[in-house]
């Protein structure tokens, strides 16, 4: 019946019946509902039904990458600032970075990964359903995801948009690529990871220019029936306030004008703009990570009804060695059993995951039906994990 507003409301009748596939997503059984229409003294009863919610889950069915071919070591950063190798290794665990130049482009590496991807899992461009591209450095100021899909050749036209969270976007992508199969039926979602953080980075800053390179990495999570979901559980968090800890926020740049050219007033028309190089509080970014990294691994494998014993693989987000260390000593996972690869990239944002994640599925470490915890966390600030099985 209408509202006060004048608006139509539905009187539903929902099952009690409700099903619960493995990852841990409802889906009621039948939905049948009323909807009683009234204009003004007369009302209209029909019985309709929505259609039936199937179960679906979702599994990660290939991967590929890809880096720039300018390697930058530690000695070589130590020319342009005041460092070495054994000062940078010690403290974060890094000793190379790839950095993009020239004709490169990081949408560029994200086709290159995607592709690679896409041909792990026979699975032709033509047949993508959706892009999602994790990145916090697009080449465009209104996002970067449908410069893929022209680049991969989808002739379907699929959407594509980009997922703005940092270092945590991959795991954040992944999230929604199971909603998107699980809620509206999508069969292949294509989930990138790319990042050039080099062109946001102070190189006068060793506290910062130390850390950071540029990759893009990419998985292909399929729709499956509910009995091979591979997406167990997850947990995604953010905390504005821990905002100041880690940005790059937007500056305005200087105008000799105090007028606009028509003669207005002060601050308008204004200045153009562009983004300030990161600033990050490494302590005060350290300390969050150890303290919710775990917390939030832990939730995840309480949501999906697993133990760490269950874990076959811890995959961090790459960012420093202390803090990888740090996680799976509290989670008390063996250092054998840590994916890693941060000593030849450094932090690549939200492309570090399927980064590592490639390597060690290309290298026959991750082998088909293993279970692998993985987290996110980074500017936002942002956390999140995801207890998945590969293949």
């Amino acid at each position: 019946m209408a509202n006060a507003s004048g608006f139509l409301t539905q009187s539903m009748r929902i099952s009690s019946s409700f099903g619960l596939n493995p990852s841990g997503f409802c889906y009621p059984e039948v939905i049948p509902k009323r909807v009683r229409c009234s204009s003004t003294s007369q009302a209209v009863e029909t019985e309709s039904r929505l259609p039936r919610l199937v179960s679906k889950g979702c599994k990660l069915v290939g991967c590929g990458s890809a880096v720039p071919q300018l390697q930058i070591s530690n000695d070589d950063l130590a020319k342009i600032v005041d460092t070495n190798d054994e000062w940078i290794s010690a403290r974060t665990g890094i000793r190379n970075r790839r950095i993009l130049t020239g004709n490169e482009s990081l949408t560029g590496l994200a086709a290159e990964a995607s592709l690679k991807a896409l041909e792990m899992a026979q699975v032709e461009p033509d047949d993508v359903d959706l892009i999602l591209l994790c990145t916090s450095t697009p080449e465009d100021l209104f996002g970067g995801a449908p410069q893929i899909q022209k680049a991969l050749g989808c002739k379907g036209n699929p959407l594509a948009f980009d997922i703005t969270a940092a270092c945590s976007g991959f795991v954040l992508g992944l999230v929604s690529a199971s909603c998107y199969i699980r809620g509206g039926g999508f069969k292949n979602v294509l989930v990138i990871g790319a990042d050039s953080l080099s062109r946001y980075v102070d190189w006068t800053d060793r506290g910062t220019c130390i850390l950071f390179g540029d990759a893009a990495g990419a998985v292909l999570v399929q729709a499956c029936d509910s009995e091979e979901d591979g997406l167990f559980g997850f947990d995604l968090h953010s905390d504005g306030d821990g905002n100041r800890h880690l940005n790059a926020g937007i500056k305005e740049n200087i105008s000799n004008h105090e007028l606009g050219t028509n003669g207005s007033a002060l601050g308008f028309p204004p200045n153009s703009s562009s983004f300030s190089c990161i600033k990050m509080n490494g302590t005060e970014v350290f300390r969050f990570a150890v303290s919710v990294v775990p917390q939030t691994i832990e939730a995840s494998l309480a949501k999906a009804g697993l133990d760490r014993s269950d874990i076959d693989w811890l995959l961090l987000h790459q960012a420093n060695k202390r803090i990888i260390d740090g996680v799976a000593t509290r989670l008390e996972v063996p250092k054998d059993r840590v994916i890693s690869n941060l000593a030849n990239y450094g932090n690549t944002s939200a492309a570090s995951i399927p980064l590592a994640l490639d390597e060690a599925v290309r290298s026959g470490k991750v082998k088909q039906g293993e279970t692998i915890a993985t987290a996110g966390f980074g500017a936002g600030l942002t956390w999140g994990s995801a207890i998945l099985r590969w293949g």
